[in-house]
């Protein structure tokens, strides 16, 4: 008979509770099976699944990818091979169903006919786990878009059996003992985008429980804990609990502060019967939450108990006792705070970084919480996935609810709620659009952004008047690496770490940050210098460093430094505190030091560039220096354009010729004229509803030009000189003086 021996991989994420295997056309073919076909599974035990084609990502790979429910009922994990092979399948006459041994079900009047409806064409097998989905009406009490697991007792024939209409389906209430399968809980399938750690914590996890040979035979002890550590929500605890489940290990859960007590020697002892628990229910996994609660830096605390507790917590890992089959698994998102002891081999032996996740990963995600939900045609998980940078899970989850509660605030004024019970045709029209998920985007932020996010006005390439030269040199700086960045690694070359943007003041040099950081869709950082500064000794340089850190977890991001040279000024006349000297150090090191940037621009305005320390101006830190002069003529009359456009103006109204008088004007003098013209035409006239061109006239005697001669040399000397890359930079502060006095 035909068959082969595939290897088990996660299904994916809408394929949970489905009874699907997925497999690649070549296998399809050898087994001469077509989509809808029924085959067994046989690993430790034999199941039957339903066959789908897989996704062209897993063709010719010799893989079968199948859900917690199916894989708990062939007795395999993932990674582990099963037989497969085409069913013979015969028509179910009766089907007994029973939830499991710790579940308490209660049905409803017509959950039988419920559950055939949904398990309808389905195989079957004696034993067998049977996922029901509870929906809106159902006749369970559980949670909607969650499978609820009913065990077959009884399968008449008692064979791969096919849920028909004529098969008569049975559901007991009282829970089936004698079925050690749980089939409850969390599986692999419902963490998403962390494809890697799960691979690292199984093979410190799974391996040694479930083959411990392999370790005596390398003559080496199976590892003995794990320490998850990455941003608040992110999955840690998921992970662990997943992890649990697909062992079918014991698993001992510690929140931290739980176990601290006022009683001596007592938060010691409930550490010890918890370890000495795990070891008498082995294999078990304890799953410390939380852990920098109850084990911090031993030279930081001031208490004496959590000092004993730390001791305490070293013994029981590695002290004179073997702890048999008992792994730890720790999490933490202050991972320098935990005591160094805990941080080496043989106690946390892997310390695992769950990080925010990337694209794929946030995709994935949002088609696990979006399961049940649905939705309509118009949502596109993808282009959310690609939305949403620097959310982690708990933020997609609280995404999906947000909009769920968007549609359902559509649906509230239909809704009777003195009535019992709502219209079931009402219930089956709800549907969720791409317009609410738009509206809960503006009202959740990414986690790890909360305490320096800015709320970001919607300024185009369009509201940027004028300055095509610069313009185009922070596209290709800013723009090109974050959105095609395969243009940089195709031709070799490390994109710049930072541009210096230099010039007279008004001439939209923080209009042009704000501009790119809405066309590159990244996360906006903006750091105003002042305001780092503190009077408290290290404040500064670690706002700087926190700053920095932040960027990274939730990047692509830009951050941008407005008034760089109070920040950063040259070091060396610095008299007193010498904060400054030491943020300049810090900026340095953080713009090229050790550290990756990984996907973080720097922008910096200033208008003194002469102010700011050389070092910070050299290839590899602020690489491109851009200089945002006074517009040209055609630049001043795209300005007004701009500024004028929500204005009525008279069909006297020449902008070019007020564009030609006003050499000299910035952008923010331009402004100015509009404003003035118009408050001109209200003085002469409070109900006029049109500028007139006398108006502008009027505008141009009461508005002064930014730009004079002293400014303009200074301005052209430091562009001469920063060409030619920063020479010394004595010589610019000599002529640095003018126009500023």
């Amino acid at each position: 008979m035909n068959e082969v021996q595939l290897e088990v991989a996660k299904a994916y994420p809408n394929d949970s509770g489905r009874g699907i295997a997925r497999l690649d056309p070549d296998t399809l073919l050898h087994l001469k099976l077509s989509p809808g076909d029924i085959i067994e599974i046989e690993g430790g035990d034999t199941t039957a699944a339903k066959v789908w084609r897989a996704d062209r990502q897993d063709w010719n790979t010799d893989t079968v990818r199948i859900d917690g429910f199916t894989r708990q009922n062939a007795d395999v994990s993932i990674g582990e091979r099963v037989e497969i092979r085409k069913a013979e399948t015969e028509k179910a006459e009766k089907l007994v169903l029973a939830p499991p041994k710790d579940a308490s079900v209660q049905f409803g009047s017509d959950a039988a006919g419920m559950v055939k409806r949904q398990i309808l064409k389905r195989p079957v097998v004696e034993r067998d786990i049977v996922p029901v989905m509870s929906s809106t009406n159902h006749p369970f009490m559980r949670s909607p878009g969650q499978a609820i697991p009913l065990i077959a007792v009884e399968t008449q024939p008692n064979a791969v059996a096919l849920v028909t209409e004529d098969t008569e389906v049975e559901l007991r209430e009282e829970p089936i003992s004698g079925f050690e399968k749980t089939g409850g809980g969390i599986t692999y399938e419902d963490i998403g985008g962390l494809q890697s750690e799960i691979q690292r914590v199984r093979e410190m996890v799974e391996l040694p429980m479930k083959h411990p040979q392999i370790f005596q035979k390398l003559g080496i002890e199976p590892p003995q804990g794990v320490l998850l550590h990455g941003p608040p929500g992110t999955g840690k605890t998921l992970l662990a609990k997943a992890v649990a489940n697909e062992t079918s290990a014991s698993f001992f859960s510690i929140a931290g502060p739980e176990i601290i007590s006022k009683y001596y020697g007592e938060s010691e002892q409930q550490l010890r019967e918890i370890f000495e628990d795990a070891s008498e229910e082995a294999p078990s996994i304890i799953f410390i939450d939380e852990l920098d609660s109850i084990a911090p830096k031993r030279e930081d605390v001031t208490g004496e108990v959590e000092r004993r507790v730390v001791a305490q917590l070293l013994t029981m890992m590695d002290g004179l006792e073997s702890r048999g089959q008992v792994i730890v698994i720790a999490a933490t998102n202050r991972v320098d705070s935990v005591d160094p002891a805990l941080r080496r081999p043989g106690r946390f032996d892997r310390e695992i970084e769950i990080g925010v996740p990337d694209e794929r990963g946030r995709e994935e995600i949002l088609q696990i919480h979006t399961r049940g939900m649905p939705l309509s045609d118009d949502v596109s998980l993808s282009h959310l996935a690609d939305e949403t940078h620097g959310f982690v899970g708990a933020d997609i989850e609280s995404l999906t609810k947000e909009s769920a509660m968007k549609a359902l605030r559509r649906y509230l004024p239909e809704i009777d709620l003195d009535e019992e019970s709502i219209p079931p045709s009402l219930i089956d029209r709800m549907i969720i659009k791409r317009e609410d998920f738009e509206g809960a985007l503006g009202g959740v932020d990414p986690s790890a952004m909360r305490e320096v996010l800015v709320e970001l006005p919607k300024v185009s390439w369009g509201d940027v008047g004028g300055l095509d030269d610069a313009k185009g040199e922070i596209k290709e700086s800013v723009e090109w690496p974050l959105s095609n960045p395969e243009r940089f690694s195709r031709l070799g070359i490390e994109p710049p770490a930072g541009v210096l943007l230099y010039g007279p003041p008004g001439t939209g040099k923080t209009l042009m940050a704000k501009a790119v950081a809405n066309e590159t869709n990244a996360n906006f950082i903006s750091v105003r210098g002042p305001q780092l500064l503190s009077k408290w000794v290290g404040e500064s340089e670690k706002a700087i460093r926190q700053t920095f850190k932040k960027a990274r977890q939730v990047s692509p991001t830009v951050i941008f430094f407005d008034e760089l040279d109070s920040l950063a000024p040259a070091r060396g006349g610095d008299v007193g505190s010498n904060v400054s000297e030491r943020v300049v150090n810090q900026l340095l090191t953080e713009l090229d030091g050790l550290e990756d940037m990984k996907n973080v621009m720097v922008i910096a305005a200033t208008n003194r560039p002469d102010m700011i320390d050389p070092a910070l101006i050299r290839s590899g830190r602020f690489d491109r220096l851009v200089m945002v002069g006074q517009p040209d003529v055609e630049g001043r009359e795209r300005i007004l354009n701009i500024h004028t456009g929500a204005t009525p103006l008279a069909a006297d109204v020449s902008l070019r010729e007020i564009a030609e008088v006003t050499d000299g004007y910035v952008g923010s003098d331009l402004e100015s004229i509009a404003r003035e013209a118009a408050i001109q035409a209200l003085r002469d006239d409070p109900e006029a509803d049109t500028v007139e061109m006398r108006h502008f006239r009027g505008a141009l005697e009461s508005v002064r030009p930014t730009i004079t001669e002293d400014i303009l040399d200074y301005y052209d000397k430091m562009e001469d000189e920063f060409k030619g890359g920063a020479s010394d930079p004595g010589r610019g502060r000599s002529g640095g003086r003018i126009g500023f006095q």
